[in-house]
């Protein structure tokens, strides 16, 4: 069973391609800088995949790839949640291109954005010098470039659905008159897949879409037809870039950095060259289909809960961490604890409280929860809008609101949640079945002068907030 490399593996695209890859027989090789954030797939078999823990940043860490490796992707994107990312996204194509040489490689896949090359954004510029890098590597190397990615969880179809669904009025930026070319996201995975190892797109480059060329507003419009929503938009010429990150960042559930980052790319046309198109459907046969056949399935996907991978996973929608380790043990000296237990009526009852909390389920005391998450987000923080991935299940690595699940475990009766909100120090919420009764710790490791005195503020809210979430977690009203 030959071996694929993938790297990125617990990102957006990463996460869907390792069941595209293993379709097709090969052993998947996931690179993760962070191991207790990747969850196994039970459809795939465990003999399909190999797990290792690279972190790019560091070249010590690459010997951890096997060296007989087939082929292998490069899907790995800062994206601004780090000021110097441009010098680490390509500090990490050197070290990954540098080592993959001395392995069996014999083709590189590389995921990049639509450029403009006379006009280029600051991270679609990022992401061109890494296609040079990885174009200079002694391994062939083919580059993929897309545009708006439409599938369920992307952050580009999650702007558009909050745009739509929030506002009947919007009074956008100018650049809702760029044109651009999307893709769905099922026809990005098919291209990916159909492209390795074909020998007839090594050394090149490719741009990928859909056959649609559309304005931002045009899509806006088409998704509110879609959704059966009536919506007038106004543009105005006046917006500048920080006012637009700021509109973004205040009506939908993009961080700030995000909105900033996509602002700069929104106002550069990208479409696709025609003939690279037609050369990259005659290698694949992928014939993509339609923005409106996209949107009605990622909309489809979205009703039945099969979310595989969203773009609030990433640290970019909350902190700049690139691990959960140092935060994996909860601990017990110099902190704040709130501890409290309740029995509970029905354990299985109880559990699906638990795993159910936050999102569109509420967190069993909505209404100061609500204030704290607004609050929040006035401070740069993620708040309440990143909600869950989905309505029932929980992993680690998950964004629930403005928390991140370190541990899952229903079984166990475990759930441990880590703070993204903006705090002055850090924070731990944890959940536990024990002898009859739920247990609830609340847990506050100050930063400071400043974080001490936020704890003894905010302690009087704590009667109402958690011992009436223990309560209805417990099953009494």
């Amino acid at each position: 069973m030959e071996k694929i490399l993938l790297t990125g593996a617990t990102g957006y695209i990463g996460k869907r391609m390792i069941s595209v890859i293993a379709a097709q027989g090969y052993r998947v090789v996931c690179c993760c800088r962070d191991i207790s954030r990747f969850t196994r797939s039970t459809e795939i078999d465990d003999e399909q995949i190999e797990l290792i823990e690279v972190d790019f940043l560091k070249p010590e860490t690459l010997k951890n790839i096997p060296e007989d490796i087939a082929g292998a992707y490069y899907l790995m994107h800062s994206m601004s949640n780090m000021d110097d990312y441009e010098d680490s996204e390509k500090k990490c194509a050197s070290n990954f291109a540098h080592y993959i040489e001395k392995t069996q490689c014999k083709h590189i896949v590389y995921l990049s954005g639509l450029v403009n090359e006379k006009e280029l954004s600051k991270h679609l510029n990022s992401r061109y010098e890494v296609e040079k890098i990885l174009m200079e590597c002694a391994v062939p190397a083919t580059v993929l470039r897309a545009g708006i990615i439409i599938g369920s969880g992307s952050a580009s179809f999650e702007i558009i659905r909050d745009l739509v669904e929030k506002l009947p009025v919007m009074v956008a930026p100018k650049w809702l008159h760029t044109q651009c070319q999307p893709i769905g996201i099922a026809n990005v995975l098919d291209f990916l897949i159909f492209v390795l190892l074909k020998p007839q797109a090594y050394q090149k480059n490719f741009d990928i879409g859909c056959d649609d060329i559309l304005t931002y507003k045009e899509m806006l419009l088409q998704f509110a037809k879609v959704r059966g929503l009536k919506r007038t938009i106004f543009t105005l010429p006046v917006m500048t870039p920080r006012l637009s990150s700021y509109w973004l960042y205040f009506i939908t559930s993009t961080s700030y950095k995000l909105a900033k980052a996509l602002v700069g790319s929104m106002k550069i046309e990208v479409v696709c060259r025609p003939e690279s198109l037609a050369e990259i459907k005659l290698i694949t046969g992928v014939q993509p289909f339609s923005y409106d056949t996209a949107l009605k399935r990622t909309l489809a996907k979205i009703q039945a809960n099969e979310i595989v991978s969203s773009w609030k996973d990433s640290f970019i929608s909350s902190r700049n961490d690139s691990t959960l380790k140092e935060f994996q043990d909860v601990p017990k000296y110099g902190c704040f604890t709130d501890l409290r237990s309740e029995v509970y009526d029905d354990r299985e009852m109880c559990l699906n409280r638990i795993f159910r909390i936050g999102g569109i389920n509420g967190w069993y005391g909505q209404y100061l929860w609500k204030i704290r998450g607004f609050l929040d987000k006035l401070v740069g923080g993620p708040g309440l809008r990143r909600g869950r991935r989905h309505p029932m299940e929980l992993r680690e690595g998950d964004a629930l609101d403005f928390w991140r699940v370190l541990y899952a475990d229903r079984k166990e009766g475990k759930l441990i949640l880590l703070a993204e909100m903006k705090l002055p120090g850090e924070a731990w919420l944890m959940f536990k079945l024990y002898k009859n009764k739920i247990w609830q710790k609340a847990v506050f490791r100050p930063r400071g002068i400043w974080g001490r005195l936020y704890w003894f503020m905010v302690l009087p809210f704590h009667g109402f907030i958690f011992k009436g979430m223990i309560k209805k977690l417990g099953g009494r009203k």
